[in-house]
């Protein structure tokens, strides 16, 4: 950000996004703002649904480990919709986006709201964001946006430890005794018809591609799907066939009924005490 775009963020005054640098077109702002909620949304929806298992994981160390893992996608959040704040020009920050949003305007993965079920079914979801997350933040390090590549490059750093950690907590149950072997394999039949919606391009997409800030989704398909089979395999699992039918529409507005009762739990402080602070 520039000296002068700091001055006016300090004193209140609304950004350009143009005349600021966050984007080249002015017709562009829109998207980059939507594009902007999917990364924020999908990482504080996650980490909400993650922070659900402090002081009930079977073991300390994962108890620890996945509270650091929430604590971390929620630090992304801030990053992601503090920018996407000022991008909209509106004077929001990221906690009026975070807080004072409705279901239909979160713009998450549909993956990221499903209910934690049972530790199988919480440590596939993950590994099978990881995969797809870090791909995405290594590709945006390089992002022609220099905000977008900054934020990349610091979430990048957590997400690579996620990925390490989710994969081989894959492997270790997938291919250890027959009970894990069974739940693993049962979470990830589970949670497949969501995957096709990590990988699905719309119009935003596009013009994020186009601007040369963030690449298609389906561009990541290949690289997530090397991860997945090497991973599997180790752990001896079996990758599912096709879903038939895809479950998606969480980043036009359309979730489960899930995401209800998660905004309903981490919107409520903000809802019941309007603008109080610490």
């Amino acid at each position: 950000m520039s000296v002068g775009a700091m001055e006016k963020a300090a004193t209140g005054v609304l950004l350009n996004p143009v005349e600021d640098g966050f984007v080249s077109d002015a017709a562009l702002a829109p998207a980059f703002f939507e594009w902007l909620c999917r990364m924020g949304d999908s990482a504080i929806i996650l980490g909400h649904r993650v922070s659900e298992w402090c002081g009930h994981a079977p073991a300390l160390e994962e108890d620890i480990a996945m509270a650091n893992t929430a604590l971390d996608l929620i630090g992304h959040t801030q990053m992601w919709l503090g920018l996407a704040g000022e991008v909209e020009g509106k004077g929001r920050d990221a906690d009026a986006l975070a807080y004072l949003r409705d279901a239909l305007q979160f713009r998450n993965l549909l993956l990221c709201e499903l209910p934690n079920g049972d530790m199988g079914v919480t440590l596939m979801r993950q590994f099978l964001f990881d995969a797809r997350h870090h791909a995405m933040l290594v590709w945006l390090t390089g992002s022609a946006s220099p905000r977008v590549a900054e934020i990349a490059a610091k979430a990048v750093k957590e997400a690579s430890y996620h990925l390490e950690r989710s994969s081989d907590l894959v492997v270790r149950l997938g291919d250890g005794t027959e009970e894990s072997h069974r739940r693993m394999q049962a979470a990830l039949d589970q949670l497949w018809p969501y995957i096709d919606e990590m990988f699905m391009d719309d119009a935003v997409d596009d013009a994020m591609a186009a601007a040369g800030i963030a690449p298609r989704p389906s561009a990541l398909r290949r690289e997530w799907e090397g991860t997945l089979r090497e991973v599997l395999a180790e752990a001896t699992l079996d990758m599912p066939g096709p879903a038939g039918f895809a479950q998606k529409g969480g980043n036009i507005g359309r979730h489960t009924e899930h995401l209800g009762y998660i905004l309903a739990e981490m919107q409520f402080l903000q809802r019941a005490y309007p603008g109080a602070s610490w």
